[in-house]
């Protein structure tokens, strides 16, 4: 049952047909005290409520409701509705054991989706599954690892990611935060929809609004054809947005809005458009720590966070060191028809202690850097400890190689080509054994101008 608390008939009415429509029992109630009248009678799963009521508009009538309800019934979830102006009110209602607000005037699907979200989560257990088992439920066959810490991340994104549950991947750069972001995707009823990825990073804030949600020719002086935003380009799929720490203050209101309300308008138009995404997150900082130093807002970190997945560096999970070595050896055996490629268990065992401050992704450069240098096809420390002195990781990042070594780039583009090559231009086997998804593939194949014929795959 889901109970309706606000003292507006015509909200009640209103929000009381929309839901027995879709099939739910509802019961309603248009005070505090007739609202605890009804908890006391009834089994309600899903309460949604106003913080605002005829005797008082500051909130504390409706905040004090929900310390009682949540201390009473700390199993119902809670769905605050809110006006933009009082949207700090909702927030703190989240900080008291709300699960998430809603903007008046609502959007019904999005309500909906929010229902039906929480409801799942909630309905869910949580079980203790190891690898063998995550593998023959979900598909994870890109994410390589049987620590236990991984095995918890893996269990927890494949319950959510059929939900629409809104998701905040954090870890120190090269982690996997976007191969975690494309798993989610891959398993959710938007699989066969787009995966937009945006890094937020990478926008000026001059152009986040012709980025994020476009621009009509004759908006501003360069704007000499229409454009389509990322968030259209998005629109029943899923936006990756990378890097969400490095947004300005002016373009985190314009994100909170669209979040929020799930409409926009475009760059030099007045109409509206409304857009259905599900809203995926990353970055490498310390969005609470953001918070408290006023660098990023507090109703927008609770917009992205329903759900928050922390990956773990690289050198906290060093029993996955000889897994990793394993798949990225396998693969560039197969590409550069090197059978007889191997690994000393002493070079796993070096690595393993190695601090790789840029984790899996300075890892697997180092690896494949080794391989495509070395003559030999059987590697040894030495051989490692020689790519590894070419190159510097600061924060993660590879510097510049000596002279006759490759950069990460040239390494990727050879790569990618050898595979493409290899597997006769076929996207999903060359994507398998690059370690890819296959969007993760065709971003790269047209990033470097790679040519390929989709009608070969």
């Amino acid at each position: 049952m889901i109970l309706i608390i606000d003292d507006d008939i015509a909200v009640r009415a209103s929000l009381q047909f929309l839901l027995e429509k879709e099939g739910y029992t509802i019961a309603a109630a248009d005070s505090p005290a007739a609202a605890l009248d009804v908890l006391q009678t009834a089994a309600v799963s899903l309460i949604i409520m106003d913080l605002n009521f005829s005797i008082d508009t500051s909130g504390v009538e409706g905040m004090q409701l929900l310390v009682a309800i949540k201390k009473t019934y700390p199993g119902i979830l809670v769905i605050l509705i809110t006006g933009w102006a009082t949207i700090q009110l909702a927030v703190q209602g989240m900080k008291l054991g709300a699960n998430d607000f809603i903007n008046k005037p609502w959007n019904n699907d999005y309500l909906l989706q929010s229902i039906r979200t929480l409801l799942n989560l909630r309905d869910k257990k949580t079980e203790q599954l190891n690898r063998q088992k995550i593998d023959s439920r979900y598909n994870f066959q890109h994410i390589i690892g049987q620590d236990k810490g991984m095995l918890e991340i893996l269990e927890t994104i494949g319950r959510v990611a059929p939900t629409d549950a809104a998701v905040l991947i954090t870890g120190e750069s090269g982690t996997g935060k976007e191969l975690i972001a494309e798993a989610i995707h891959q398993n959710s009823m938007r699989s066969n929809k787009p995966f937009i990825k945006v890094n937020l990073g990478g926008i000026s804030t001059s152009l986040f609004e012709s980025e994020m949600f476009g621009h009509v020719r004759g908006a501003f002086t360069d704007a000499r054809v229409d454009r389509i935003g990322r968030f259209e380009m998005a629109n029943k799929g899923t936006i990756f947005l990378d890097e969400i720490g490095d947004l300005d203050a002016g373009s985190q209101v314009k994100l909170l809005r669209v979040l929020q309300d799930r409409t926009y308008e475009v760059l030099g138009s007045s109409r509206t458009k409304m857009v259905d995404v599900r809203v995926i997150c990353a970055t490498n900082r310390n969005l609470d720590e953001m918070v408290s130093k006023g660098l990023f807002r507090e109703d927008l970190l609770y917009r992205i966070n329903l759900i928050s997945v922390k990956l773990p560096a690289l050198r906290e999970r060093p029993k996955d060191i000889p897994l990793l070595v394993d798949f990225f050896v396998k693969n560039l055996k197969e590409i550069y028809k090197r059978p007889s490629l191997s690994v000393s268990p002493e070079a796993i065992k070096w690595m393993a202690q190695l601090p790789l401050p840029g984790n899996i992704r300075q890892f697997k450069n180092l690896v494949e850097r080794t391989i495509l240098v070395s003559q030999r096809d059987h590697l040894d420390v030495a051989d490692f400890q020689l790519q590894l002195a070419s190159t510097s990781g600061r924060k993660g990042s590879m510097q510049l190689p000596e002279v006759g070594t490759l950069t990460l780039e040239e390494v990727e583009v050879l790569m990618i080509k050898k595979a493409m090559e290899f597997h006769r231009n076929k996207i999903s086997r060359a994507a398998i054994s690059l370690g890819l998804t296959r969007s993760a593939l065709y971003r790269r194949l047209d990033k470097y101008n790679i040519p390929y014929d989709e009608a070969a795959d």
